[in-house]
Order: C-alpha cells, then sequence, then structure tokens
C-alpha cells in the first residue's frame, strides 16, 4: 500500500475510507465492505494473520488488504502478509514483519510533541494513523488535534471514526486536511453509506489540498491531489 505524493493527478480529490473488518467467515464480505478503498484486518498476527488475509483478498480481489499489528516484539516476528500494515509505534519491534514493497502506516497518540511528529517524516512509513479513542463523536478538542498533527506533519494522515460519524463531522475531517477515515465495518451498506458521504464532499481549500494524498495499489484510478495549474485552468 503505497501512500505518497500522486504522480498523476485525479480530476478531483477524494479522501480514503479503510474498512476494519475481524477476523472471521469471509462468506459475506464483498457485501460489507463494498464502498471501500482499502480492507484492514484487526488484531492481525504472523502466521494466522497471513492466512486471513489472503482468504481476504481471495474474497474481494479489487481492493488491497492490511494487517493492524496489536503488539510485536523482536523474538515474535513473522510474515503477516497483505497489502500494507498498521502498526503502534510503542509496541512494535523494528524487526517487524514485512518487506520494502509492503506499505506502512505508523499509529500515533494524537498528542505527540511536536519534534516527535516532525520526526516520523524522516521514518520509513507511508502515512500515519491516530486511533487513540474510541470516539462516539467528534468534538473540537478533536478536530484541534488532528488539525495540529496536519499541521507539522507531511506524511497524509488518517483517523479512526465511528460507523455512526455523519456528514459534517467528514466534511470538518476534510477541511482539517485528514486524508482518509478508518471505520470498523459491521451491517452490510455501513461503509457504502460512508462512502456516498465522502464522495459529496467538496474541493477543500487550496492551501489544504496540496498536501500528499494517499495512493493504493491495485485500483483503476490513482487517488491524490490536483494540481493548481489543472485548477486554474478549470476555472478559467
Amino acid at each position: 500500500m503505497g501512500f505518497r505524493a500522486a504522480a498523476m493527478a485525479p480530476s478531483k480529490p477524494r479522501m480514503l475510507l479503510v474498512a476494519v473488518v475481524p477476523q472471521g467467515d469471509a462468506g459475506h464480505l464483498a457485501d460489507i465492505v463494498a464502498g471501500a478503498d482499502a480492507g484492514l484486518l484487526s488484531a492481525a498476527k504472523p502466521g494466522s494473520g497471513a492466512k486471513a488475509l489472503e482468504q481476504m483478498s481471495r474474497a474481494v480481489p479489487d481492493i488491497p488488504w492490511g494487517g493492524w499489528l496489536k503488539e510485536i516484539g523482536k523474538e515474535g516476528a513473522g510474515k503477516v502478509g497483505g497489502d500494507f500494515i498498521v502498526f503502534p509505534a510503542e509496541k512494535v519491534a523494528l524487526a517487524m514483519p514485512g518487506d520494502e514493497e509492503t506499505g506502512k502506516i505508523l499509529e500515533i497518540e494524537p498528542w505527540l510533541e511536536p519534534g516527535l511528529l516532525k520526526a516520523i517524516d524522516s521514518l520509513p512509513v507511508d502515512a500515519v494513523l491516530i486511533a487513540a479513542e474510541d470516539k462516539q463523536f467528534l468534538t473540537w478538542h478533536h478536530l484541534m488535534l488532528f488539525q495540529r498533527c496536519v499541521n507539522i506533519l507531511s506524511k497524509p494522515l488518517l483517523v479512526l471514526m465511528p460507523p455512526e460519524v455523519t456528514s459534517g463531522e467528514l466534511a470538518a475531517l476534510w477541511e482539517a486536511g485528514v486524508r482518509g477515515v478508518v471505520v470498523k465495518a459491521g451491517v452490510e451498506g455501513k461503509i457504502a453509506g460512508i462512502r456516498q458521504m465522502l464522495d459529496k464532499l467538496p474541493v477543500p481549500s487550496r492551501e489544504k489540498r496540496n498536501k500528499a494524498g494517499p495512493l493504493l495499489p491495485r485500483m483503476g484510478v490513482e487517488t491524490g491531489v490536483v494540481s493548481e495549474e489543472e485548477e486554474e485552468g478549470e476555472e478559467e
């Protein structure tokens, strides 16, 4: 899973939607994750996690799949599989599973001090995820923390949000510079409904859309940001 500046700009910026699914039966997986740009297996472990990701990738082959690691020590490093890995900065050893082609998303606390946040830009990770709180709704304090991270980081920022997220909350995140939301998939149609809300979001302000946007492998249309030249040409 590549999270980097787009080499080709699409017609309109698009917020990434990642669906989190538990390990289990993949029978109705396609209906549950319909509308997602990527799938994420929660609490994936080396060995069994790799097998589950392989099954999910076969069930829904048109999107990339990744594993969300919770804690891996140096002695526990093994193959996880998938296109990308999400891992917490404080609980996963440097000798974690994965290779150079595996995308890496660093999970952090939103209140990291500025120096540590800025240091992330020099690390070999592709994007950053904030999933510190089980948010039932978005508060102004949340938005302040997300905006602070966006202002300091140059890497794309993703945020974990509840399935009950509203269009107004998504619009606030989008305007703040958040480039993707991670949502737990549940009943059929929930992820698809969030996708519809995301697709209706207006283009963010000019200064916000210059941030690097996430790109996904094996997708028909690349996700990124519109260049200023193209934007100005459309306005003429």
